[in-house]
């Protein structure tokens, strides 16, 4: 079975956001930060993982970028700021995997409570 992820960039001033979809995450994020990638991103040097989801269908994560996306910016920052209250770059976590399974555990449990309060 094929994961697919959102995920949310900034830049190195955690000022500006960038809100993708992929089915590698690794790759991706990687290819952010050699700026590979065209576009706003490699413009602005957004370069820094601070958020992610893992989704089982592509389907899904299709559906919850685009409601992320058409979230304002205040609910995008709270979502970062519950999770990664730091804004650490989460590349080093994904590429060594220490403490990515807190991170992913925590998240859970807040987007579970949120789901409950109906506010993602």
């Amino acid at each position: 079975m094929k994961l697919s992820y959102v995920y949310i960039l900034t830049d190195s001033k955690n000022q500006k956001l960038y809100i993708g979809i992929t089915s590698n995450l690794i790759k991706r994020i990687s290819e952010h930060k050699n700026h590979i990638i065209e576009g706003y991103t490699r413009r602005y040097n957004l370069d820094k993982l601070v958020y992610f989801e893992e989704f089982f269908d592509i389907k899904t994560a299709i559906k919850r970028e685009k409601n992320l996306k058409g979230k304002l910016r205040k609910k995008k920052l709270e979502l970062i700021n519950s999770m990664n209250p730091d804004w650490i770059d989460l590349y080093e976590m994904l590429i060594t995997e220490s403490d990515l399974n807190f991170f992913i555990e925590e998240r859970d449990k807040y987007l579970k409570l949120k789901q409950i309060q109906n506010i993602y």
